[in-house]
């Protein structure tokens, strides 16, 4: 077995504290320091705006990363070391999907599987080492034991020295045929999740107790995607539910796999809009069962393609793919994000754009073949390396996302203030026949009047290019199914690079209360005049106020309202700083509320559920006559049928009336109302935050 192959899968106002409150400033502000010189004049379809003060997040040394398999007798080329370290890889998993889960570490087998020559972990460690890269390491969970793997972390760290980090326990556990789809090997007589779970803190115990420092990651389902939400007979809750219920406190990252099953590039393009809502869902899900320790848990998104089992993979859009998927899950809070795969082979030939599209997995070349038809030379570059390359191209570790947005759908764009204060913007044009002219704009950065550095995937270019000189700092044009790379200076004396204060430390919410929420973060290298607090709203911030001090209370924050924001430290000089890591929360509803509503899926099959709902009136009046209002998180859900009420639905808000046997409900809690709905989501599937009863907000039980 050369390669392989997947099944296909189902898709289915504030007053901010030092000591004292300080008043609110309401308007949305750029900041903008000194205050930007008036835009030119608009000359592009298409208007691309980048905050560099409203912050994303940092890049970390494994932010872009590859998945190698054992079956690959080219893994280790000397070549492939080279590809990795021009793509700025940092991140390499190792043994390969599925296979960790039949795979021996110790005699380098995989019984039932094929294992090349000269794949053994030291063998990949010698890869890990000279691409200057960490790597991902999947303890067999199928076929293997927390012995076996505190041996493996024992031989890696201790023996050898090799300070392996990450640890996975397991691949995609959950296809062990329990919810009825098995492609994962798995011998535990148990195959529930609660098995998983209660082996996940086995293996962690017995990892830790070699080496302390290890970071151990649990297998999750990927929210809206098969089998998020399906609970198996016998059991008390779908997977990612069961499992962070029983570890959430054992481990340090959960490791979720993305593939859109998309039918052709253009939809998997469109897919990614999925993944902000499909990660938040995730983060979510930590924040409730992990609590105070939510902020030492990270996302590894440790599988990423546009399809699982057939598709276009070798060819342009699928390079645009991996670039525009991988940059927004590292956006949205992943640590790394890894390629399936390196090298995988030849699947269907297909004819995409007037080139040869080999059906092939991996970004470089097996030169295998498909009937007559052969793949180019051994580790040819394919399509999505470049797209990958283009992130490298894009940031450096220690480098800060910012926001940016596109005026027009068929670009995208991406942003990075980098360490020494240059902006860098990734251009994305997704059409296949259009070029787009682009007007680029700043808010909290003032460009330099040089022409910035271009870099440049185009039709016909070999690869990414250097394309200096064909764009200026405030325009840039974009041929069609493209991406581009321009790296902008700052003004002399402007920008957080002239500031003499660091970026403060990530906030962290210390109390939460109905429309009241506490935070507070480290305190910013350098003399720092006051800290600066902004919420992101899009690419233009509000500013919530300042503080001397590293702590800040938000007061009169609307219930179950979703908020991001960053901190920024002013110097003596009124220079601001990069911005800190963001901080996500929502509020609650309140607990002194008049009535309740409880909300509970019942039953899910990943693009669609079931779900129970229940009113009580906890105030002193009797209620004859109801309805009850609530927003969808997420634009993919939707009521498709109901029962016990009557439901409209406009867009994203949806209105339920009482039916013909629950229009009381009597005062001080005396009975309940119940009805439920059977649901459709495309994408992420979080429950809603505030439900409002005859208008009045109710506390929600979820």
């Amino acid at each position: 077995m050369l390669f392989r192959r997947r099944p296909d899968r189902l898709r289915r106002p504030l007053a901010v504290t030092a000591s004292a409150a300080l008043a609110v400033v309401a308007a949305a502000l750029p900041l903008s320091t000194p205050a930007a010189a008036a835009d030119p004049a608009a000359t592009g379809d298409t208007t691309v705006t980048v905050n560099a003060s409203a912050g994303l997040g940092i890049v970390g040394p494994t932010a872009l990363g590859a998945n190698t398999a054992i079956w690959d007798s080219s893994m280790n080329d000397p070549q492939v070391t080279s590809l990795y370290r021009a793509a700025g890889i940092g991140a390499l998993r190792y043994p390969g999907g599925s296979y960790s889960d039949i795979y021996h570490w110790v005699d380098n087998t995989a019984p039932g599987g094929y294992v090349a020559p000269g794949t053994g972990f030291d063998a990949f460690m010698g890869t890990v080492q000279a691409s200057g890269a960490q790597p991902v390491l999947i303890a067999n969970y199928g076929s293997g034991t927390a012995q076996e793997a505190a041996d493996w972390v024992r031989y890696a760290n201790v023996t050898k020295g090799y300070g392996a980090k990450y640890w996975e326990i397991g691949n995609e556990i959950y296809g062990n045929g329990v919810y009825g789809n098995g492609w994962e090997n798995d011998t535990h007589a148990d195959k529930t999740p609660d098995q998983y779970a209660r082996e996940v803190k086995a293996y962690a115990t017995a990892m830790k107790a070699v080496d302390p420092t290890v970071k151990i990651g649990a297998v999750l389902t990927m929210p809206g995607n098969w089998p998020d939400g399906i609970v198996a007979a016998g059991d008390s809750a779908d997977w990612n539910h069961t499992v962070l219920a029983a570890v959430a406190h054992d481990i340090d990252f959960v490791s979720v796999h993305w593939y859109p099953n998309a039918s052709d590039g253009d939809q998997s393009l469109a897919a990614v809009q999925q993944l902000p809502g499909e990660l938040r869902e995730v983060r979510d899900l930590v924040n409730r069962y992990a609590g105070a320790d939510s902020a030492n848990i990270g996302i590894a998104m440790t599988e990423v393609n546009s399809n699982s089992g057939s598709g276009a993979f070798t060819s342009r859009p699928n390079g645009l793919f991996a670039a525009e998927a991988m940059i927004t899950a590292l956006e949205n809070g992943v640590f790394t994000v890894d390629w399936w795969d390196t090298h995988n082979g030849a699947g269907a030939i297909t004819t995409v754009g007037g080139e040869t599209d080999y059906g092939d997995m991996g970004m470089l070349s097996n030169g295998s073949c498909t009937g007559s038809v052969c793949e180019p030379a051994v580790n040819t570059p394919f399509a999505p390396y470049y797209g990958i390359k283009a992130l490298g191209a894009l940031s450096d570790p220690g480098d800060s996302m910012v926001a940016s947005g596109s005026s027009g759908s068929e670009v995208s764009s991406h942003a990075v203030l980098r360490a020494d204060g240059d902006l860098s913007v990734l251009l994305l044009n997704k059409s296949s026949t259009a070029p787009h002219t682009v007007d680029l704009r700043y808010l909290g950065f003032t460009a330099a009047s040089a022409a910035p550095s271009v870099q440049r995937w185009a039709p016909g270019d070999e690869g990414l290019v250097d394309a200096t000189g064909t764009a200026t700092s405030s325009s840039a044009t974009l041929a069609p199914y493209s991406i581009t790379v321009l790296t902008v200076h700052p003004k002399p004396g402007t920008g957080s690079s002239a500031a003499t204060v660091g970026a403060p430390g990530a906030p962290r919410t210390t109390s939460e209360g109905g429309g009241t929420v506490t935070l507070n973060w480290p305190a910013a290298a350098g003399a720092v005049d006051k800290y600066e607090v902004y919420e992101q709203l899009g690419t233009t911030v509000q500013s919530l106020g300042t503080s001397t001090g590293t702590s800040a209370t938000l007061h009169n924050l609307p219930p179950g309202t979703r908020h991001t924001v960053n901190v920024l430290a002013r110097d003596q000089a009124g220079r601001l700083s990069r911005p800190s890591v963001p901080l996500t929360f929502t509020t609650g509803t309140p607990n002194d509320s008049t009535c309740t509503v409880s909300y509970q899926l019942t039953a899910g099959w990943g693009n669609g559920f079931v779900a129970g709902v229940v009113v009580s009136n906890l105030g002193p009046a009797d209620i004859n006559g109801w309805t009850l209002d609530f927003d969808w998180p997420s634009a993919g859900q939707s009521v498709n049928s109901w029962w016990n009420a009557d439901i409209t639905a406009a867009g994203q808000h949806v209105r339920v009336t009482n039916g013909a046997y629950n229009a009381r409900l009597a005062p001080n809690g005396g009975n309940s109302a119940d009805f439920g709905f059977v649901g459709g989501n495309n994408g992420a599937n979080p429950p809603p935050t505030v439900f409002r009863l005859n208008g009045t907000v109710c506390r929600t039980v979820i």
